[in-house]
């Protein structure tokens, strides 16, 4: 219903924990999902867990799994996939799911440049 009948943005932020949801068959499981009923454009966000407070019995999520999860979701129709908590400048910009090209950059990390803001690509 949010997606297909209201003007709402819709983005999808999944946390990846080991050994509950990283399984590459969930994977492709939730990605195809996600592409037949709300569509290729709905942006995916994998996250690492960070064990804390009453979840510490599972480890970190290793950048591998979230770099697995964002490529099961690009080879599934996911025009935008991202990681999220973690550094890694190429798996949390913007490309065009077209030609490839990188059309919003990483978020600036040092003062001086855009703050907070995504860094400025030129087209």
């Amino acid at each position: 219903y949010l997606q297909h009948e209201t003007s709402v943005w819709l983005e999808l932020t999944t946390l990846i924990i080991p050994g509950e949801n990283d399984s590459t068959e969930e994977l492709e499981q939730m990605t195809q999902w996600v592409v037949e009923n709300l569509g290729s454009d709905v942006p995916m966000h994998f996250t690492a867990f960070h064990p804390d407070w009453k979840m510490q019995d599972k480890p970190s999520t290793p950048v591998s799994s979230l770099l697995m999860a964002r490529e099961i979701a690009l080879k599934n129709g996911v025009h935008y996939a991202y990681v999220g908590n973690v550094h890694d400048k190429a798996a949390d910009s913007t490309y065009c799911h077209a030609c490839g090209t990188q059309c919003a950059g990483h978020f600036a990390a040092k003062p001086g440049d855009w703050g907070a803001k995504r860094l400025s690509v030129k087209m």
